[in-house]
């Protein structure tokens, strides 16, 4: 959620609101309580010694079990007093698997055998030694290998352990693909995990192409398409999800979970009662889905369909009390109909459970409504009023002082700064994977080839964020995505130059200033055209200038991009000139010093905003007639209080108050 003050700063957000709560600082989510069929230890028995008296057991393809479901409900639990029974009886049949060494043909089959089973009680750590024995005992390719790497793979990401996972499905396909074509059946589903392996690892667009495959393969492989359309609405490309989940739908008509991603993917692209309707039919299937539920609340609120979100909220609460989420749904709702009190109690018990950092998108939302609610007037709780001026009457007092215009997309361009992450990745590390990939750039001469595919930009992307959780880096490659790459992937190919991404991320990463405008110089002698020279083409220069007031201050350079400079013109520019026109405030990337000020301003001062009535952090504007002052957003956008009437206001910057 784009936080618009930017820091995402909880505790500041409940002040504003005046409601008197504190957040808590650190909750563990609940968890649904799901009742799994205890496992019986006469089953393992009979299918151990069913394995054992049929040696062809295991040689054909097992369908059932490889396009069965993975990981949504794989149903396959044990309680533990049965674990520990099934632990004993493994030992005993491992003891007789190892007594065959002798017999090399059967004891890779039979510890093979042993594996599947154990993995079916969820004896993971169990099955993965069968497995792992059953590689050892096989070193040629056939069906022992490939299946043994395809099951420890699923062993090891039930185990969390991710990476080794990806490893044995790559060395699954690796056997597979020497096998000719004796394992088609099978090498779908292997791209299907890694798939969920990568996506798993916070990789999507990765997972994408793993998922694509998959599909290719086997076109009626609905749960790849599924896969496959959930993840492309993970990382923003809500299009093509809808088409990959509507044809998931097509395929198997109660697909529970797809017709909710559906729902969320038609809820981003705003048709909303579409969204309504695919919501209502995962109720169809499952009558008390309590995020259902809650989704359909979240809309019928913004619709101001007041009525049916309580209602929804409330069913969500009937199936699951402390669901924080339909709580703030509620909280929300109460408070927007003015309903305070009870709002604070509900807000209260939702405290008690919700993650800290998810409570942003909620927080937000009740920020808006307490907004609206003061606009004009004064609520009595401390929070101010304010009415907005038009830019015209907004003057500055001296040269220093940012406009009001050039502090508003600046502010814009820090938010996405924070979702990205990018002011935490130093600009060196830029500039090293550039060096990194400077030979296989020298090495091709046109664009079209040395372009690449969006999964190897998320590959560039971990390494250069290598420190985020999963989550927080898929969130960070959705905005990237929508922001960047949806622009220099103009002709919709699924490319974009590398070299041209990392010189339009450089000017926003850590690092001085004159750094990240060299690093961006850096890439751009990579361009071809100006390999092996010290200067870049002047029009290579005008370009990306183009590009990053198009990306990051659209409402000045969106219209620039469709002026293209003449290719005739050869002129080659030196670092000092390409500086000069980066710096220009009119055609130029200027405003990246304002954005400056914001990186290292944000600190706390004494001063109260005298229209949002926040702490101010970073600069303040103080008006030289009235003598109140504004935080940096109230500014951008053109608040005053209303109890002031002038015909112009005039402000003086300060930068740390």
């Amino acid at each position: 959620m784009l936080q618009d003050n930017g820091a995402g700063d909880v505790d500041r957000d409940f002040y504003a609101l005046g409601l008197g709560l504190v957040p808590a600082t650190s909750s563990s989510l609940p968890k649904k309580v799901v009742t799994e069929p205890r496992a019986n230890n006469n089953v393992l028995n009979i299918k151990l010694n069913l394995k054992y008296n049929n040696s062809n057991n295991f040689s054909g393809p097992v369908w059932s079990r490889e396009f069965g479901q993975f990981m949504e409900d794989s149903g396959k639990k044990v309680v533990e007093d049965e674990s520990e029974k099934v632990s004993k009886e493994w030992v005993v049949f491992r003891w007789r698997a190892n007594g065959m060494k002798s017999k090399k043909k059967e004891a890779p089959d039979r510890h093979m055998e042993i594996g599947t089973v154990l993995y079916d009680f969820n004896l993971n750590k169990e099955a993965l030694m069968s497995f792992k024995t059953a590689l050892e005992l096989q070193p040629t390719v056939n069906y022992v290998r490939v299946r043994s790497h395809f099951y420890a793979g699923n062993c090891l990401y039930e185990l969390g352990r991710y990476r080794e996972a990806k490893e044995e499905f790559f060395g699954a396909l690796k056997d597979a693909e020497k096998g000719g074509n004796d394992w088609n059946y099978l090498v779908p589903q292997i791209h299907l995990k890694l798939g969920i392996v990568l996506e798993s690892e916070g990789m999507v667009f990765n997972a994408c192409e793993h998922y694509r495959k998959a599909v290719i393969l086997c076109p009626t492989h609905f749960r790849a398409l599924k896969r496959l359309g959930s993840a492309l609405v993970l990382v923003g490309e809500y299009s093509a999800g809808v088409k990959a989940l509507e044809e998931a739908i097509f395929m198997t008509r109660d697909y529970m979970d797809a017709y909710y991603d559906l729902g969320l993917a038609l809820i981003a692209l705003g048709d909303v009662e579409k969204a309504i309707l695919e919501f209502q039919k995962v109720l169809d299937l499952k009558p008390g889905d309590v995020d259902a539920f809650n989704n359909l609340g979240g809309i019928f609120l913004d619709m101001g369909r007041y009525r049916m979100a309580y209602e929804m909220y409330g069913k969500a609460l009937v199936v699951w009390p402390n669901h924080w989420k339909a709580q703030l749904g509620k909280v929300v709702l109460l408070f927007g109909t003015g309903r305070i009190q009870e709002a604070k109690k509900v807000l209260k018990e939702a405290l008690k459970t919700a993650n800290r950092v998810e409570l942003s998108d909620r927080i937000a939302h009740l920020k808006q409504l307490k907004k609206r609610m003061v606009q004009g007037k004064d609520n009595g709780n401390g929070v101010g009023a304010y009415v907005i001026v038009e830019p015209s009457k907004f003057k500055t007092a001296e040269e220093t002082t940012t406009l009001r215009r050039d502090l508003a997309s600046a502010l814009d361009i820090r938010v996405f700064q924070k979702i990205t992450k990018l002011h935490q990745c130093d600009v060196e590390l830029v500039k090293k994977q550039m060096d990194e990939n400077a030979n296989v750039v020298d090495s091709v001469s046109s664009s079209a080839k040395r372009s690449i595919r969006k999964a190897s930009v998320e590959g560039s992307l971990r390494e250069l964020l290598g420190l985020l959780k999963p989550e927080t880096f898929v969130a960070a490659v959705k905005a990237i995505n929508q922001k960047i790459l949806s622009v220099l992937d103009e002709p919709k190919s699924g490319k974009v130059d590398l070299c041209l991404f990392l010189a339009v991320i450089a000017p926003l990463c850590r690092g001085p200033l004159d750094k990240r405008k060299r690093v961006a110089y850096h890439a751009l002698l990579l361009l071809p055209g100006n390999e092996g020279s010290s200067k870049i083409r002047k029009t290579d220069a005008q370009r990306y200038i183009k590009l990053l007031r198009a990306i990051y201050v659209p409402s000045l350079g969106a219209t620039e991009m469709l002026e293209v400079p003449e290719e005739t013109d050869t002129s080659m520019v030196s670092l000092t000139e390409f500086l000069a026109m980066f710096d220009n405030q009119d055609s130029g990337f200027g405003i990246v010093s304002t954005l400056l000020k914001l990186e290292t301003g944000e600190r706390n001062g004494s001063y109260v905003c005298a229209s949002c009535r926040y702490p101010i952090i970073g600069s303040r504007f103080k008006e030289i007639k009235s003598h109140f002052s504004l935080c940096s957003h109230c500014y951008s956008e053109g608040k005053v209080p209303p109890t002031i009437n002038q015909v112009e206001f005039i402000f003086k910057e300060y930068a740390y108050c």
